[in-house]
C-alpha cells in the first residue's frame, strides 16, 4: 500500500487483512447501497474509507465486481517507506504499533475520507504496489510468507468465520494473540 503526500511517500507491505464478501451481514454493504458505503458496490479496487466509532478512519478496499457490494479491511502493515513521516502522524516512535491495527494505519499512512472512491488501479496518490518475494539464504528459492485465518475482530454478526488473513510471525499483526494459530494446517501460502 503506498500513499504518495507532498511531504514525501509512506508505504508498508500489507501483513493482514479481513475479507467481508457478498451476503456477509458484518458488511457494511449487506443492506445494499447509501451515500456512505456506494464505494463498496463500484468494481473491484477502489477505496472505501469510513470512520469508526467516531475515533478512526479505516482503510477498505472493494472486491467484487460493479454492482456487487464486498470489500477487505486492511488491518495492518508492515511499515517500509516514509517511517519519520508515519511517526509523526501517530506521534508515535514505536514502529511496531505504528500500523498495526486498521486505525493507526490509516492515521500513519493520512487516510481519510477525501480518498473514498478512488480507484487504485489508475494513478493517483494511493495505490497498490508490488513487492519483490523474498529469496532465502540457504537454498537462493523464492519463499512465500505464510499465511493463516482466524475469525475477525471487533463485530459481533458472523463473528466465527474464518475471514481473517495474516502473515505468521509477523510482528506488526494486530489483535489479541490468542487467536493467531501458527499450526501449519492452518497456513497456507499467498
Amino acid at each position: 500500500m503506498v500513499h504518495d503526500l507532498p511531504e514525501g511517500r509512506l508505504s508498508g507491505r500489507i501483513v493482514e487483512a479481513e475479507g467481508y464478501p457478498p451476503g456477509d451481514p458484518a458488511g457494511h454493504h449487506f443492506r445494499g447501497p447509501t451515500p456512505r458505503n456506494r464505494s463498496l458496490f463500484l468494481r473491484h479496487g477502489h477505496v472505501y474509507v469510513y470512520f469508526n466509532y467516531g475515533m478512526h478512519f479505516m482503510l477498505n478496499i472493494s472486491s467484487e465486481p460493479a454492482g456487487v457490494g464486498g470489500g477487505v479491511l486492511i488491518r495492518a502493515l508492515e511499515p517500509l517507506e516514509g517511517i519519520a513521516l508515519m511517526q509523526r502522524h501517530r506521534k508515535s516512535i514505536e514502529l511496531r504499533d505504528l500500523t498495526r491495527g486498521p486505525g493507526r494505519l490509516a492515521a500513519a499512512l493520512r487516510i481519510d475520507r477525501r480518498l473514498d472512491g478512488l480507484d487504485l488501479f489508475s494513478q493517483g496518490p494511493l495505490w497498490l504496489g508490488a513487492q519483490e518475494l523474498r529469496k532465502t539464504a540457504s537454498r537462493g528459492v523464492t519463499a512465500e510468507p505464510a499465511v493463516a485465518t482466524t475469525i475477525r475482530i471487533g463485530i459481533t454478526r458472523a463473528a466465527d468465520r474464518l475471514f481473517r488473513f495474516y502473515e505468521c510471525g509477523s510482528p506488526f499483526v494486530s489483535g489479541p494473540k490468542r487467536l493467531l494459530l501458527s499450526s501449519p494446517t492452518r497456513t497456507k501460502g499467498r
